[in-house]
């Protein structure tokens, strides 16, 4: 190999290096925005618009609750407070999302996110998640959290 293929094959590795850190960039940049929320405006008016039918039923939120533990708080956490790279189903974001939005999303997944689709659930039991963790309320804990880092 001659000083000018070393030469253009320091730069090629180099030039892949810049295009990797790139990637990672444009990835980490892309994750933020869906962690701020951004896949709200995916939701169409009409699913923005759904009422859950199980709100505020005392049964439907302990149905709810075992459906959590078995289904959501793996990545979620048992208190739904979030682990790691998954976020809290306890923050302002998602408490003050609409019903719908939140089925829409169980339905639809952000598999950009790690979060999976949930549409073999049956529907009943995704409004009975939903009326579960709109039960929990906001965190303080997290809403203090969410404001440091604003």
């Amino acid at each position: 190999m001659t000083a000018g293929d070393a030469m253009e094959h320091s730069i090629r590795g180099l030039a892949k290096a810049a295009h990797a850190r790139f990637a990672i960039i444009l990835l980490a940049i892309l994750l933020c925005a869906a962690a701020d929320g951004s896949w709200l405006k995916h939701v169409p008016a009409a699913d923005r618009a759904r009422v859950n039918p199980y709100a505020g039923q005392p049964d439907a939120i302990a149905a709810g609750a075992r459906l959590f533990a078995d289904h959501c708080a793996e990545c979620h956490g048992p208190d739904a407070l979030g682990r790691g790279k998954h976020p809290s189903l306890r923050s302002e974001r998602v408490q003050g999302a609409t019903d719908g939005e939140i089925f829409w999303l169980l339905k639809n997944g952000n598999l950009s996110r790690g979060m999976p689709n949930w549409s073999a659930l049956p529907e009943q039991s995704r409004w009975q998640i939903i009326a579960y963790v709109k039960s929990l309320g906001p965190s303080a804990k997290q809403d203090s959290q969410e404001k440091q880092t604003q």
